[in-house]
């Protein structure tokens, strides 16, 4: 059993309505979820195939930091396929550092953010602190050295010509490229 801390606004998330979202990630991951909605702690019990339930407790972090049902679930998709996380606020100094680093990953209207998710094909969301992956090893590892770029300081047009070769080189491997549809 592993237990899962999920933020107080995100546990309606979790639960969906009437409970539709929580049997969901139950049959498809075979686990069982004890939800504390009080603490927001989720006991995760696996009672199924134990492969799909390793995936369950990321399904529910996934959700937890602000990716929605449907692209969690793009976790059983293939046994590829990972959650990460970039943590903005331990490249941050203070507050304002904080609220800049994360003016900077979602980008004007959402725009940088968009483009991530456009060429490499992995789902991206920003909440809180963090900033969330969902895709295979190559997609996960692309975004996530894009977003340290933009931390560092490097110019949009930059990080979106990295983006570009990457996407390219990713098609011309023959990876399997799948466009996000968000």
């Amino acid at each position: 059993m592993q237990h899962v801390k999920v933020p107080d606004d995100r546990i309606g998330v979790l639960i969906g309505a009437g409970g539709e979202t929580m049997r969901e990630i139950e049959e498809s991951a075979e686990v069982r979820l004890d939800i504390d909605s009080e603490s927001g702690k989720v006991s995760i019990e696996k009672v199924g195939d134990p492969i799909k339930g390793l995936k369950g407790p990321d399904i529910v972090k996934a959700i937890g930091r602000g990716f929605a049902p449907e692209d969690a679930l793009r976790l059983l998709e293939d046994d590829m396929m990972m959650f990460d996380i970039v943590d903005i606020d331990a490249a941050s100094r203070n507050k304002n550092d904080l609220r800049r680093h994360k003016g900077r990953l979602i980008g004007e209207g959402g725009r940088t953010r968009e483009l991530m998710q456009e060429l490499t094909g992995a789902s991206v969301t920003i909440y809180g602190s963090t900033l969330g992956i969902i895709g295979g090893p190559q997609q996960v590892e692309a975004v996530r050295e894009a977003a340290e770029m933009i931390l560092d300081g490097a110019p949009h047009g930059s990080v979106y010509s990295f983006l570009e070769r990457k996407r390219n080189e990713l098609k011309h491997k023959g990876m399997e490229y799948h466009q996000f549809h968000g």
